[in-house]
């Protein structure tokens, strides 16, 4: 059956941030610094792991659970004693959570649009009304604002349309995704932060607006994506699904 967006492999992927920030940093996009911690190990290696953490990120850090969304479970930890609170807290959500090196940056985000050939949309930049885009920020405290398209310098946004096309590659993402970014304010690097593989799609919602500000509105956005759907479904349904010794192959159900 067709259906908007990544393949079960892209979307898993897009759900895994430890797994997703490893293949970045194999495909050489550039990521904050992290550490993994699982939750069989955290019991008898905390002291440890606080150590590395002082150590090899700094602070203040975030954690959060790998597998969760929407910032749920996620804290920011500016001292070591805050550090097994908030491991806690991730640990509700997920066996698996990510600890990043916190950076003092503006958040820009990117909408892909493609399959095999994908193109980016002009970024956007999300100006949160709390310290971080944290739960309370995205749903329930109005003032974070939206800035489409984001104040940057031309070659910082297509610096960052580049990335974010690569990104999508690197997890083997099809029709559509939104790329989060850390624009380092000290440095002006731009991190890879995650990949939205079902971004928000609402009439607020920055994918749409991302497109509007692209040239692209909701109608043909829409049309664009079915039509994106249908094409990976044809690519799947021309190759072969059975294979007979005799060298006869075919798709089951001829």
């Amino acid at each position: 059956i067709p259906y908007v967006g990544s393949g079960v492999l892209g979307s898993a992927l897009g759900m895994d941030k430890v797994v997703m920030k490893l293949l970045f940093r194999q495909a050489q996009l550039p990521v904050t610094e992290f550490l993994v911690i699982q939750e069989k190990d955290w019991p008898r290696q905390a002291g440890e792991i606080g150590s590395r953490v002082e150590r090899e990120l700094g602070l203040p850090c975030f954690v959060k659970p790998s597998c969760s969304g929407s910032s749920i479970g996620i804290s920011k930890v500016k001292s070591i004693g805050d550090l097994p609170a908030a491991v806690a807290e991730a640990f509700r959500y997920d066996r698996k959570v990510l600890v990043e090196r916190a950076v003092p940056a503006r958040e820009i985000e990117c909408g892909i649009l493609g399959n095999d050939d994908p193109i980016a949309s002009v970024p956007g930049e999300v100006i949160p009304c709390r310290e971080f885009y944290d739960y309370r920020a995205k749903y329930l405290e109005a003032g974070s604002e939206l800035k489409i398209p984001a104040v940057l310098e031309e070659d910082q946004a297509e610096e960052i349309r580049k990335l974010a096309v690569k990104a999508f590659q690197a997890l083997e993402c099809s029709g559509m995704a939104r790329v989060d970014f850390l624009l380092d304010r000290n440095t002006g690097r731009i991190l890879v932060n995650e990949l939205n593989t079902i971004p928000g799609f609402t009439a607020i919602s920055m994918y749409p607006k991302l497109w509007e500000a692209s040239g692209v509105n909701r109608n043909e956005l829409l049309d664009r994506l079915l039509d994106l759907a249908l094409e990976r479904h044809r690519q799947k349904e021309e190759k072969e699904t059975r294979f007979t010794p005799d060298g006869n192959a075919g798709r089951s159900g001829r």
